[in-house]
């Protein structure tokens, strides 16, 4: 008879909300926006210096932005800065106390008070703003 370890999922497992609950997949979140809002800062300096070679440098490159797949990168970035920001500011008042109710004693099965409905909120807030501000994005971007 084959076993069958449970906690080999992959990374579909790191990932899953039923096991984990949207608090990992917020973290998983933040550290992507994270990582790509620095990948779009190294690009945005790099973009700003074209402007040593002259107009024809500078406007060669916003050319590469001025495209479809330019348009929908510029949302995705929109995106991340607005669910980074809303759920760097949840976290941050967690930490202060804000919202998190009094220290209790850990007694089993200990749940941690971060962990409440109104974190959860801040969470899906954060996701619901993001898709605004990205799809907003588009309708300017696209014209609509």
């Amino acid at each position: 008879m084959e076993h069958r370890d449970e906690n080999k999922e992959g990374i579909g497992g790191m990932i899953n909300p039923r096991r984990y609950g949207i608090e990992r997949v917020a973290y998983l979140l933040m550290r992507l926006s994270g990582l790509g809002l620095l990948a779009y800062f190294i690009g945005h300096i790099y973009e700003t210096s074209l402007i040593l070679k002259g107009e024809v440098g500078w406007s060669e490159f916003l050319e590469l932005t001025q495209t479809t797949e330019g348009h929908v990168l510029l949302a995705i970035v929109i995106a991340m800065c607005v669910f980074h920001t809303v759920n760097g500011i949840r976290v941050m008042l967690g930490e202060g106390g804000v919202g998190v109710g009094k220290p209790a004693r850990p007694d089993y099965p200990y749940i941690p008070a971060s962990q409440n409905v109104k974190h959860k909120i801040g969470i899906y807030s954060a996701i619901v703003l993001a898709a605004i501000a990205m799809l907003y994005g588009l309708g300017v971007m696209f014209g609509e």
